[in-house]
């Protein structure tokens, strides 16, 4: 269902969660009565039910946004917001009538003289507190006690959908156990196994560029700009009018087609002259910039404290210049990377195909190969913490690479080690709630699928704009 309210171009939601969350968000406020029509038009239909503007009035006076923050928001849709919401508890209480769910008034006469904000400093119910508070929130005795029932029911329903969310305490102390047991590995650094930079040939690196020639061209332009500053511009160092007037003035002559030798005709600067030029490793600032705004022919840019005015005579491709040491170097690390990817891959392959055995191992380690142990699925301190929940996945004597930051390792689990702990232990405690937490949500997520293939919402666009033109 929230799929749906996604479809008509709203602001996103996150699932049946967040329907709970707009409920709970809206007060006990109101206009008082400064919003109110006897306009039934439809403003939206959820199945055969109708949803008039009379109940989107209701739910707005409820709300307790002013009538002023809501004409203040009208560009950032607020009315299709509260209209959201309003679909949202209009949904709940079709679920709760299907459901049959039900509350006495026993219990909302028990859940008002148990609340803390009518009670007094020995815990006994006083009612002026409770008058009092009805008196000041514009509500009638008969309308909190509706609110208050609305709420169970709510309740109830989300209850009654997360019934059977508690995972079993031997379940939950299993999965404990094995996140916080501690797992022996032997490992050792790839970095010794890859061929180094130096090692690749000139022909080599010509196949590679000959493999891959298209997605190594790259593209370059010739340009010549100058530097623009209130001393070359006007005689001072300083920026005031007089120097913004000549911007705007070199500005104008470029938007109305001014070429770049006309507008510097009466200014005396130096003119830049760049060719062949792409942005690599050795930072140019000013033509790093010019590139990157090459979409424009001609432009003035700001830079700091100066304004660069170019104009780029031509823009073409051309294939890696390996007599450039720096596009060399570049091409040189790209075959470098390429090479560790290729050797990692195959000996991931080796690993999902059961080729790679213990004998390869100890090959491939020689004399580099370290032990130590991670203590839980939370220990990143060898490495990266994805790698962590992949080995916990694992069982004993399996291979895997593994990465901290730029390192790349090959591992192998040589046995795990039971830790113990005490369900007391806040970090144990925590487990038990997060568990408890991931199946509810699971549970709502189905849900709101659930309501997503039950109910079709309509809605009226003319009423809708109708209703935003009110506050405008």
């Amino acid at each position: 269902m929230i799929e749906k309210l996604k479809n008509l171009g709203w602001k996103q939601f996150g699932g049946l969660v967040l329907i709970v969350i707009i409920i709970i968000a809206f007060g006990f406020g109101g206009f008082g009565g400064g919003f109110s029509t006897n306009n039934q038009n439809n403003i939206a239909k959820i199945n055969k039910t109708n949803v008039t503007t009379q109940d989107f009035i209701d739910y707005v006076n409820q709300s307790g946004i002013s009538q002023e923050a809501i004409r203040d928001n009208l560009d950032k849709n607020i009315i299709e917001e509260l209209l959201s919401g309003l679909i949202s508890t209009t949904l709940i209480d079709l679920e709760i009538k299907d459901f049959d769910l039900s509350i006495n008034e026993k219990t909302i006469l028990k859940n008002i003289k148990e609340n803390k904000n009518f009670l007094d400093e020995n815990g006994a119910f006083q009612r002026i507190k409770y008058e009092k508070f009805l008196l000041s929130n514009n509500l009638s005795a008969a309308m909190f006690e509706l609110q208050l029932k609305n709420r169970e029911l709510q309740k109830h329903l989300f209850d009654f959908i997360g019934a059977g969310t508690i995972t079993p305490n031997f379940l939950i102390e299993k999965k404990f156990e094995e996140n916080n047991k501690s797992l022996n590995i032997e490992y050792f650094d790839m970095e010794n196994l890859y061929k180094t930079k130096d090692d690749y040939t000139a022909i080599e690196i010509q196949e590679f560029i000959n493999e891959n020639k298209e997605q190594l061209k790259r593209e370059y332009i010739d340009f010549k700009y100058v530097i623009l500053n209130p001393k070359n511009l006007i005689g001072i160092e300083e920026f005031n009018q007089d120097f913004f007037d000549e911007i705007d003035s070199i500005e104008n002559k470029i938007s109305q087609g001014s070429t770049f030798d006309t507008i510097l005709a009466d200014i005396n600067v130096d003119i830049i002259e760049v060719n062949q030029f792409a942005p690599s490793s050795n930072k140019q600032v000013n033509e790093d910039l010019i590139y990157s705004k090459k979409v424009s022919k001609i432009d003035l840019i700001e830079n700091g404290d100066n304004f660069l005015l170019y104009n780029i005579d031509n823009q073409y491709d051309r294939a890696p210049d390996l007599n450039d040491e720096i596009i060399k170097g570049e091409i040189v690390e790209l075959i470098y990377q390429k090479g560790k990817f290729d050797y990692n891959r195959k000996i991931i392959e080796e690993i999902q195909k059961k080729k790679f055995d213990n004998s390869k191992f100890e090959e491939l380690a020689g004399l580099n190969k370290e032990y130590s142990s991670i203590n839980s699925i939370e220990d990143d301190e060898l490495i990266d913490i994805n790698s962590v929940k992949m080995l916990y996945a694992l069982p004993v004597n399996s291979f895997a690479l593994v990465n901290k930051e730029d390192k790349i390792y090959l591992v192998k689990i040589t046995g795990t080690n039971k830790n113990s702990f005490n369900k007391t232990d806040e970090k144990y405690l925590k487990f038990v709630n997060s568990q408890n937490t991931n199946n509810r949500k699971s549970i709502l997520q189905s849900y709101d699928q659930l309501l997503n293939d039950k109910y079709q919402v309509q809605l009226n666009q003319k009423t809708i704009d109708r209703v935003k033109n009110y506050f405008k």
